[in-house]
């Protein structure tokens, strides 16, 4: 087992910060403090992380926010939120777009190291699962958000989104729609959601067609007509569409315009996120909303005990979805 900074402070009877100092031969402590942490170190076989003491000795209040598309209108308003929390408590940011690009994810990463930021909040999207333990093993600290990474005991201020698709079929089928089409980038919150779907509709004993369960490449407005319009081809054309996020969903809205088919009486449209995009275009849209500012508040206060030294433990919090009624879905007699 890896010997960490706590460990030190824990034998040595003193504090992370005077351990710090210690290593960095910073402050003032007294002689006997010094060797007495020095003797522990050695006994302990610990070899100290030039970044992590750094991070522990001499904040610098900024924080590395790595978020996969800032085009998005979640991660924009998710980045948002935290940005102004941080702001509350006197934290300053980096924000990087990665694009979903392990390049970029390496990239940014090695370059917020060298600036020793306080530590990182990783968004959905991050797959670089190398860099994530990398960064643990430094003892850097790292909270996920808006995901879990249950293979890492990393700490995560993640949604239900098992739950947020079972409620965005729930919805459908209590409204009589048997004939669903899925839009969905593949990403691991998006299976997730993928899977509680398929689970309301298993319990309801009805299955998709394989058309109708369609992942794409991208999250875009321009992906979702590319999608809708493979769909709305067809002769045995879906009643509803469940899009796994906002911007999907709102170009389902838009090719259905363009082909002449309305929302929602020929076509229910069902989103992800209840971002602004939802109020804004026509007819508005019925979502599963993911609670933003309170994920950011959850990430800042999470990431400010851990660079404080007050968790040992890691820290998973679950934030639960809700169903947004609005405008664009209808029941299935109403689309007759």
């Amino acid at each position: 087992m890896k010997v960490t900074i706590y460990d030190v402070a824990k034998e040595a009877k003193v504090s992370i910060a005077t351990v710090s100092k210690v290593i960095n031969e910073t402050g003032r402590i007294s002689d006997k403090t010094r060797k007495r942490v020095k003797k522990v170190i050695e006994e302990l076989g610990y070899s100290p992380n030039i970044l992590a003491s750094a991070l522990m000795g001499k904040q610098t209040k900024t924080i590395g926010l790595l978020i996969p598309d800032l085009a998005n209108p979640f991660f924009s308003e998710l980045a948002r939120s935290i940005e102004d929390y941080g702001q509350l408590m006197d934290y300053n940011f980096v924000i990087c777009n990665t694009d979903y690009n392990f390049e970029k994810e390496n990239k940014y990463v090695t370059l917020l190291k060298q600036k020793s930021v306080d530590g990182f909040i990783l968004a959905s999207g991050f797959e670089n699962l190398e860099r994530v333990e990398e960064l643990m093993k430094e003892e850097v600290p790292v909270v996920m958000v808006a995901r879990d990474l249950p293979i890492f005991s990393v700490n995560a201020v993640a949604l239900d989104d098992f739950r947020g698709g079972y409620l965005a079929a729930s919805h459908l089928i209590e409204l009589g729609h048997t004939n669903i089409g899925i839009i969905a980038r593949d990403l691991w919150s998006n299976r997730e959601r993928l899977r509680g779907f398929h689970q309301a509709l298993q319990e309801n004993q009805l299955k998709l067609h394989p058309k109708f369960d369609f992942i794409t490449e991208t999250d875009s407005i321009e992906a979702g007509k590319i999608m809708t319009g493979y769909y709305l081809e067809d002769d045995n054309r879906p009643t509803a569409i469940f899009a796994c996020n906002d911007l999907l969903a709102a170009g389902v809205v838009k090719k259905a315009k363009e082909l002449g088919i309305v929302v929602p009486d020929d076509l229910s449209v069902i989103g992800f996120d209840n971002t602004s995009i939802a109020t804004i275009i026509e007819p508005p849209l019925t979502t599963i909303a993911q609670p933003i500012e309170s994920m950011g508040r959850e990430v800042m206060n999470l990431m400010v005990s851990i660079i404080k030294g007050e968790k040992n433990e890691c820290s998973r919090i679950m934030l639960l979805p809700t169903l947004v009624k609005r405008q664009s879905v209808v029941a299935i007699t109403k689309n007759k």
